[in-house]
């Protein structure tokens, strides 16, 4: 997936927790609507080699 589409990707999560408090994925060819409470748990997590990096966001609630 190219960055700029994983950038795509991430408005449209953002936009969708800022408005509708939810979360829509397709699931096995299934739409799949997940509530999200108003307060939730944020983690980052940034790992930075020398030949390899990434970053992890994880949402709980």
């Amino acid at each position: 997936m190219g960055r700029e589409d994983v950038a795509k990707l991430l408005h449209k999560l953002a936009d969708s927790l800022a408005r509708h408090n939810a979360i829509d994925f397709i699931e096995q060819g299934v739409k799949v609507n997940i509530k999200v409470p108003d307060v939730v748990s944020l983690e980052l997590e940034v790992e930075i080699e020398s030949d390899e990096s990434s970053l992890e966001i994880e949402i709980s609630w």
